[in-house]
């Protein structure tokens, strides 16, 4: 498979996951619960019940495992995608994560956005921390409406040699009218962010 065909189903894999957004239940409330999920690896915290959809896509002769668990809330979509390279693919995880980083940033520098780099620290679900990376993702349309996104990417290698990939996201709809940095910063994302433990 080429890299085209992997980026146009990646961007599939994303028109379907849009959905999901939309059937999640909308809540004015911040209802914290700690999410459990042992097939992935990781538990996570949400600010509500997210939904959970699963599916298998073709790369390099494979399928590779991926699913999402998403929530929104008002103009708020939390988010986490877990993506299983198999043993025999761990040697594809550089193009993967470039692959997936590149769709975001390029659609924010296609809409005249702008991308910052935040340094991280994550835990893992034995608490030992790690250093990680958070991307504050701008996105505008039609020069005036904008939304901001903070990301972050972590990858795990399981016992049985296999690579999770992990992308932990906040996608705020709205323009925001203050410093982005500390307006993703704030309890209600930084819980969200600091109560994700993979394995």
């Amino acid at each position: 498979m080429t890299p085209a065909f992997f980026k146009k189903t990646l961007q599939g894999c994303s028109v379907s996951f849009v959905a999901i957004f939309f059937l999640a239940a909308c809540s004015p409330k911040l209802d914290w619960r700690v999410v459990q999920s042992p097939q992935e690896r990781y538990t996570a915290l949400f600010p509500g019940k997210p939904e959970k959809i699963q599916r298998r896509i073709a790369y390099q002769d494979q399928e590779l495992l991926q699913t999402l668990e998403a929530l929104k809330i008002e103009d708020d979509i939390y988010s986490i995608s877990a993506t299983q390279l198999p043993i025999a693919q761990s040697a594809l995880l550089p193009k993967l994560l470039l692959q997936l980083q590149a769709n975001l940033f390029s659609r924010a520098k296609d809409t005249g956005g702008q991308v910052m780099i935040e340094d991280a620290v994550y835990q893992t679900s034995t608490r030992q921390k790690q250093a990680s990376k958070d991307y504050l993702i701008q996105f505008k349309s039609n020069g005036t409406n904008e939304q901001w996104m903070r990301v972050r990417w972590i990858t795990r290698v399981a016992v049985d040699g296999s690579v999770w990939v992990y992308q932990i996201s906040v996608l705020h709809t709205k323009a925001i009218s203050k410093d982005a940095k500390t307006f993703l910063s704030k309890e209600d994302y930084a819980n969200f962010f600091d109560e994700f433990y993979p394995e």
